[in-house]
């Protein structure tokens, strides 16, 4: 029973104060705060109403965002708060090209721009898409996944960024720019409550304390109920509470000196994730499950002991500085971040305690499956931005970053050898393992990109990045953790520690012409590079490990931007084409007979993903918008020695000409002794996972003005084609093409004083998944057809309601 044929529906160094403080550096990204504010307000990327003048800080310097030569999309606050999108994880509904797959904690989920991203257990690894806030960069994706609140706007920039951005960021990044502290006194607040326990409340004061020093507090809770009911805890399961508070200080050290210090502390406690069963057609796994359970593509109910969770704690403290010189702005960013996570996942996804019989699987109960992951990470960036629009403009700096993470894990699991199927039954034997390690880098670079006028429109755009990184690795993986219990499969007890250094060059090259101050068309090459990884994890050889390769990308693209006369209509397109070699994937090492299920890190052969997206924005009057974007993305993976899904039988066994895309078992003879692998698969051509080949977005917005109030009617349709979620191809585990309509209508005073929405998501209860997979408990090649998926909240509709103040 083929899924794919239901219709689914920082402590800041006293050293790096002052050579801050020498080199009197200030805005993040060299802009004026109050213009781009004001335009990035008034005109937000959905409702353009001046001519298109958003300011974006694509290239670390501010410039209108119809002059950027990248293909990027920018998002207001306003318009982030009318679709409610809250969290980092909710703004693929904004942005083409954006795609998120959720795993078990925020370590091992994922963002994906144009199909291509990191979705690793590794914490060795760092995501393909780079996550930056008020020019920090989160040195691991877990930081990534937060709430939304007290923002200014959202950048998401398509394509390698590597050159101004970073080591990494080989597919893209996620620039997240708050509000500054304001000249006047003000404040905000929103709340928003909404079906299945949803309450939300945010709020920002800001205003001057003297004539040179200004201060910005806000802070956010979010209380989300559970969404999916545990029969056998009876309880609502799956949601999460979450606060967090940000205070800015930004001080006027001179007339072109400015200082902006910020503290970010924030907590998560989430009950999640549990995954639903949405096709059960063993029997025995019925019984397992009991009679509460009826999966189905929709069905809302599990029954498992409840052991899931993630809690996390981070910190972010920034010192910005920004010394105006007249030609050109420098800029420090000093930045020490904390990040804590402890989480718990339930592998067998069932009642198991007391221990079940569950019949001859190699085991009845898996429950303890917890980790624990901590860093520091210290950064440091220091660059010259040119100022203003001239014919020769430039960005060149130098960047540092340290990073020391921690990660440990403990697992065990029970077998019953003999009892009755779904019965508590006598342990007879036991599995278990953990491992403990430490992962250090640090990374050296050099950064310039030059944009020059070379004649007429024609501007030619260049840009290196040199650098160096070594990466430094000690851990032990030790078992079994008790008496008796034998050592989990598929693990070799070592300790060790492995250093590995690299250095890398990358760079950009491209023209643009710019026909008139709003039209423009370009071309660029884009030369990406993601650092080689040591690995951290369960089955991890620290005595003898190399890592993987590092990632590297060429990338082509050419697009255009043009606003009309008038804004009454706005475009950007790009076609686009990235060839990866080397791209670093995790692959599933499954042995069903002995119950594993181990991932291990790896290099692909070859990927490459081409396509064409299109943004566009329309103002027939000044009361109708409609926004819309269509992306078309063709991204295959070459990726070689996978295991098969479990319900494909091997075509036969192969010394030599390995077959493609077909299960086989390899033979391999050293010294006239033959070994076989277990059943694999070499994907030529593959689709990367989480992937839609089309997806298309509109937006329209009605407002009306009745005298002192105003009113607007907003509704979004985004659809998405098939998507496969399995590196290998495995046919199961494929969703149909789903489309989501959001609508929302409100008031609010003339002068924006207050507001009030009411809004409801998926409106058609269109049932979705965020991730599917075949679980593992009797998962087997005998017992294939047993699919469970994650799900998110508005995956089913529900209503609520918005109300907000400004004074």
């Amino acid at each position: 029973m083929s899924v794919s044929n239901m219709k689914l529906k920082c402590g800041i160094s006293a050293t790096a104060l002052v050579a801050a403080a020498m080199l009197l550096p200030g805005t993040a990204f060299a802009q004026d705060a109050a213009a781009s504010a004001e335009a990035t307000q008034e005109a937000p990327a959905a409702d353009i109403s001046s001519e298109g003048e958003i300011i974006v800080t694509a290239n670390k310097r501010s410039e209108r965002l119809v002059e950027v030569p990248v293909a990027v999309t920018a998002v207001s606050a306003d318009t982030l708060s009318s679709a409610q999108i809250n969290d980092t994880a909710s703004l693929t509904r904004a942005v083409p090209s954006l795609q998120f797959q959720q795993g078990n904690n925020p370590g091992n989920s994922g963002f994906r721009i144009r199909g291509v991203g990191t979705q690793l257990f590794s914490l060795g690894v760092e995501s393909a898409v780079g996550v930056v806030v008020d020019g920090v960069v989160a040195p691991r994706q877990a930081q990534g996944f937060s709430d939304l609140a007290d923002l200014e706007r959202v950048e998401v920039l398509r394509g390698p960024q590597g050159t101004l951005f970073g080591k990494n960021a080989t597919a893209g990044v996620i620039n997240i720019i708050t509000a500054r502290p304001s000249k006047t006194f003000g404040g905000n607040v929103e709340a928003t409550i909404a079906e299945h326990n949803e309450y939300r409340v945010k709020g920002s004061i800001s205003g001057p304390i003297s004539d040179t020093l200004r201060a910005r507090v806000s802070g956010f809770y979010n209380h989300i109920g559970g969404y999916i009911y545990n029969a056998a805890q009876d309880k609502m399961v799956n949601g999460n509470e979450s606060w967090g508070a940000r205070g800015k200080l930004e001080w006027d050290a001179a007339s072109n000196l400015t200082f902006l210090l910020t503290g970010d502390y924030r907590e998560n406690n989430a009950e999640c994730c549990s995954r639903v069963p949405v096709s059960i057609v063993t029997p025995a796994m019925k019984t397992l499950l009991g009679t509460s359970v009826v999966a189905s593509p929709e069905n809302r109910t599990i029954s498992n002991d409840n052991l899931s969770y993630y809690h996390t704690k981070s910190s972010t403290v920034s010192l910005q500085g920004d010394w105006d010189l007249g030609f050109g702005t420098v800029t420090s960013i000093t930045a020490w971040q904390y990040y804590r996570q402890n989480d718990q996942f339930e592998p067998d996804q069932i009642a198991s305690n007391p221990v079940r019989y569950v019949g001859a699987f190699p085991y009845s109960q898996w429950n303890n499956n917890s980790t624990h992951l901590g860093y520091n990470n210290y950064s440091q960036e220091l660059r010259l931005g040119s100022n203003g629009s001239r014919d020769f403009t430039y960005v060149v700096g130098a960047f540092y970053n340290h990073l020391d993470l921690d990660r440990s894990l403990a697992r065990r699991r029970l077998r019953c050898a003999a009892g009755t199927l779904g019965q508590p039954c006598t342990q007879t034997s036991a599995d278990s393992s953990g491992f403990e390690g430490n992962f250090k880098s640090d990374n050296y670079a050099l950064f310039g990109q030059v944009d020059w006028r070379v004649a007429g429109g024609l501007h030619v755009i260049a840009g290196l990045r040199g650098q160096y990184e070594k990466q430094t690795v000690t851990g032990r993986v030790f078992g079994p953790l008790v008496a008796g219990d034998a050592l989990f499969p598929g693990i070799t007890v070592n300790s060790g520690t492995r250093s590995r250094d690299d250095t890398a060059f990358t760079g950009k090259a491209g023209l643009r012409y710019e026909f008139n101050r709003n039209l423009q068309v370009y071309g660029s090459y884009t030369r990406g590079y993601k650092a080689f990884a040591l690995d951290i994890d369960a089955q991890t050889r620290f005595d003898t490990q190399n890592g993987i390769a590092p990632e590297h990308v060429d990338a082509y693209e050419l697009g255009a931007k043009w606003i009309a006369p008038g804004g009454k209509f706005d475009v950007n397109a790009a076609l686009f084409r990235s060839d990866f070699t080397n791209l670093q994937i995790q692959s599933l090492v499954s042995d069903p007979a002995a119950g594993t299920f181990i991932t291990v890190l790896g290099n692909a052969g070859k990927s490459r993903s081409q396509g064409f997206e299109v943004e566009a924005n329309f103002h027939p009057s000044s009361e109708l918008s409609i926004a819309a974007n269509f992306t078309l993305v063709d991204a295959t993976i070459d990726v070689p020695g996978q295991s098969c899904p479990i319900q494909t039988v091997s075509t036969g066994t192969y010394a030599s000409n390995f077959p493609s895309n077909q299960c086989y078992v390899r033979s391999t003879t050293v010294n006239g002794t033959t070994t076989l692998s277990s059943a694999i698969i070499d994907v030529v051509g593959g689709n990367l996972p989480a992937t839609p080949r089309y997806r298309v977005g509109i937006t329209p917005r009605y407002e009306h003005d009745f005298g002192s109030v105003a009113t607007f009617a907003q509704i979004s349709l985004n659809y998405q084609s098939k998507t496969g979620f399995a590196l290998n191809q495995d046919p199961l585990l494929t969703q149909q093409g789903y489309a989501i309509v959001d609508a929302s209508v409100g008031i609010h005073t003339s002068d924006n004083k207050y507001g009030l929405t009411v809004f409801v998501r998926n409106l058609f209860d269109q049932t979705y998944y965020t991730q599917l997979n075949h679980g593992t408990i009797l998962a087997n090649a005998a017992n294939p057809y047993d699919l469970w998926a994650n799900v998110s909240k508005d995956a089913d509709r529900y209503f609520g309601a918005t109300f907000s103040a400004r004074f």
